[in-house]
């Protein structure tokens, strides 16, 4: 979860492809230049140790958009995929 909020924060969409399940990593990826990540709040996880197969990670993502503060809050779902955490999905909260 670490590496991908940093992986959008300087703009590596290769990382973020890479760490996204197959079964729902887009073609490409293009981030918006505008949009400047800058705290990652861990809200809570569930599973996602040494021993699992998969877990749950529940963050708060704050940017600043054209000079505007946003914040994404989101439930994300990672599996180990040979032997790597990949990004499954997420579920969006207010």
């Amino acid at each position: 979860m670490r590496s991908r909020f940093s992986a959008y924060a300087v703009g590596d969409t290769a990382h973020l492809l890479r760490t996204w399940h197959p079964t729902g990593r887009p073609a490409r990826l293009t981030l918006d230049a505008q949009q400047r990540w800058t705290r990652l709040e861990i809200l809570d996880t569930d599973r996602g140790g040494l021993f699992d197969t998969a877990g749950t990670v529940e963050f708060r993502a704050h940017y600043r958009d054209r000079g505007q503060p946003g914040m994404l809050h989101e439930r994300s779902r990672f599996a180990r995929l040979d032997g790597q955490w990949v990004y499954v999905d997420g579920t969006l909260s207010d």
